[in-house]
C-alpha cells in the first residue's frame, strides 16, 4: 500500500482491537545495575526466550530482541491500551527473577535481588519520520 509518506506500507504493520487501528512501535532498553557487563548468550538467549514469552502475555508482538553484556534492547509493537510502565516494570521483574534463580552465579554479582537499572530507555517509532509526517499533515487540503 503506498501512502502519501512517500513509503511503502502493508496492512500488516497495523493492528485492530475493539474500536482501534493502530501501528505503535516502541524500543526498549534496559541495562543491568551499574552497567556490569554480567550477561553471556546464554543468558542472553534465555532473556529472548522470557521476552517472547511475556509480550505474548501482554498482546505485543516482538519484532526483534538481542543484546550484549550489560544491556538489552526490545522493539516491539503494541495496541493503544497497553501500560507501558506496568509492561517494562513486569519485564524487569520476571526476568530478573527467573535469570537469578536459572544462573547462581547472579546471586553473587549483585548482594540485593536486583539485575536490572532502575530506569529504561523507551522511544516510539515507526515507518515514517516526525518531519515527513509533519510535512503530510501540513499538505493536507483544508476545506474553505
Amino acid at each position: 500500500m503506498k501512502t502519501g509518506f512517500g513509503t511503502q506500507r502493508s496492512f500488516d504493520d497495523f493492528v485492530s482491537s475493539g474500536r482501534s487501528i493502530s501501528d505503535l512501535k516502541a524500543h526498549l532498553v534496559l541495562t543491568t545495575k551499574y552497567r556490569r557487563k554480567i550477561f553471556t548468550r546464554q543468558m542472553i538467549e534465555r532473556i529472548q526466550k522470557l521476552m517472547w514469552e511475556l509480550c505474548c502475555k501482554w498482546e505485543c508482538k516482538i519484532i526483534e530482541v538481542n543484546g550484549e553484556e550489560d544491556h538489552i534492547h526490545l522493539l516491539f509493537q503494541y495496541y493503544p491500551q497497553l501500560e507501558l510502565p506496568k509492561f517494562v516494570g513486569n519485564i524487569k521483574s520476571v526476568t530478573s527473577r527467573r535469570l537469578r534463580s536459572e544462573f547462581p552465579d547472579l546471586a553473587k554479582v549483585f548482594k540485593k535481588s536486583v539485575l536490572w537499572n532502575e530506569s529504561y530507555f523507551i522511544a516510539s517509532c515507526g515507518g515514517v519520520t516526525v518531519s515527513q509526517l509533519k510535512s503530510y499533515v501540513e499538505k493536507q487540503n483544508t476545506p474553505d
